[in-house]
């Protein structure tokens, strides 16, 4: 007597099915991934909060600053109003930025943070004074 073939058949006896869909796709676990990400929402929430004076400028992502805008050492995002564009440098703001804990939440608010100093730059004002709550003092 020779060996059925094995079927291959789940607890309701029905044999496997491909997936409808196409395989998922891979996790967002990088580094690079989270920047991109944190960057991402924090633009997007800013051009929310700001849609006259943010909506149509573009953030991008870079590794690395091609030379010195502030003169300050490293920086962490350039400018170009003609362009209406800002440019994070992805490097700079994880290595260099000091976080007393270094895990993905801290590393994600070190992100957001340098979005929203950029964005504040770009406007002409300090982080600390944009209205971004909307808060009605009355």
């Amino acid at each position: 007597m020779f060996p059925r073939p094995a079927h291959r058949h789940d607890r309701h006896g029905r044999s496997g099915r491909s997936s409808v869909l196409r395989p998922p796709l891979r996790p967002l676990a990088g580094r690079s991934d989270l920047f991109s990400v944190s960057v991402g929402a924090a633009a997007e929430y800013l051009r929310g909060a700001y849609p006259h004076e943010l909506g149509d400028v573009t953030f991008l992502l870079a590794s690395m600053p091609t030379s010195a805008q502030h003169g300050d050492g490293i920086d962490r995002w350039s400018i170009d109003r003609e362009a209406r564009k800002i440019v994070l440098y992805r490097v700079p703001v994880q290595r260099l930025t000091r976080l007393h804990m270094n895990d993905d939440l801290h590393r994600r608010m070190a992100a957001e943070s340098c979005t929203f100093q950029a964005a504040a730059e770009y406007l002409g004002l300090d982080p600390w004074d944009l209205d971004l709550g909307g808060h009605d003092p009355h």
